[in-house]
């Protein structure tokens, strides 16, 4: 096909491709002038419609894009963004940004989850309606919606409320506090764990080891023993006091030789295949352990 600015085009089909998110929600001095100035007055702030714009740096793709949606020789819109929640809203947010007529185009999604040609393939044979879509997109329209509203107002709430202290303590110029549906649990459960490791307090325990024939073996309080949930253990394999380990290791001495008895061997041969090729989510995975990418 012919590579246009934007989009590639052949005899009966054209391809183009959103750059990430095209359409964002507005900012709340979208809606009034008054909320520019962050202030507990106007808070807290939910609209009951909630207003859309083109993203500035990207528009000139939202116009490519939208502009072939609308194209009349174009009957047939196959969606192929993300097989995921957010790939349905960005696209669902240009199709509403753009005209009217394309709600009334055959409209169809691509579900696929790789990028191997036969599975390209059959998604695009199988695809099914975009309606087949329709509550992934209103869950997708949700979640912005709840991260708009809860981001918007928790921000100015505890910047307003915390700001001062937290700029004089940094000893910097004003900062914002940043509250997220997701990053402020996320965040909390971090400092959570480094306050749980930082508090942590080294226990030392006792285990009793035996050698029997040459062969090393360690006592533990299995089901039946005297021992078994006794508080004077702190796991199975070790007291809390070093008394009560000699106590147990005095009370084993008196019988002399003591005889241990081998309940069980077991010996196995296994067989492992190898591992399976990477899929893109392990490879990130690895990469970013690995090289920081």
């Amino acid at each position: 096909g012919e590579r246009h600015d934007g989009y590639v085009e052949s005899g009966d089909t054209v391809v183009t491709w959103c750059v990430g998110h095209l359409v964002t929600m507005s900012y709340p001095e979208k809606y009034d002038a008054r909320y520019k100035k962050w202030s507990l007055d106007t808070l807290p702030f939910i609209p009951t419609v909630f207003k859309y714009e083109i993203i500035p740096d990207v528009s000139k793709q939202f116009k490519i894009v939208s502009g072939l949606l609308e194209r009349e020789d174009i009957g047939t819109i196959y969606v192929c963004t993300d097989s995921g929640r957010e790939g349905e809203y960005i696209y669902r947010l240009v199709e509403m940004m753009s005209g009217p007529k394309v709600a009334q185009k055959d409209r169809r999604r691509v579900w696929i989850d790789s990028f191997t040609e036969e599975e390209i393939g059959r998604g695009i044979r199988e695809a099914k309606d975009l309606s087949a879509y329709d509550n992934l997109s209103e869950s997708a329209f949700l979640r912005a919606k709840e991260d708009y509203l809860m981001g918007i107002n928790f921000s100015r709430l505890l910047t307003l409320k915390y700001g001062n202290e937290i700029t004089n303590y940094l000893k910097t110029k004003w900062s914002a506090v940043s509250v997220g549906r997701v990053m402020t649990c996320v965040l909390g459960m971090v400092v959570r764990r480094e306050r749980e490791i930082r508090s942590f307090v080294k226990t030392p325990f006792y285990r009793v080891l035996g050698t029997f024939g040459g062969i090393e073996a360690e006592w533990k309080a299995v089901k039946g023993s005297a021992y078994q949930g006794s508080p004077k253990l702190y796991k199975e394999n070790g007291f809390k006091e070093r008394a009560d380990a000699e106590a147990l290791i005095a009370e084993l001495k008196k019988t002399d030789p003591y005889e241990g008895i081998v309940t069980e061997i077991s010996r196995r041969k296994e067989k492992k295949n190898a591992p399976l090729l990477y899929n893109l989510a392990e490879l990130q995975n690895d990469c970013s352990r690995m090289y920081k990418i």
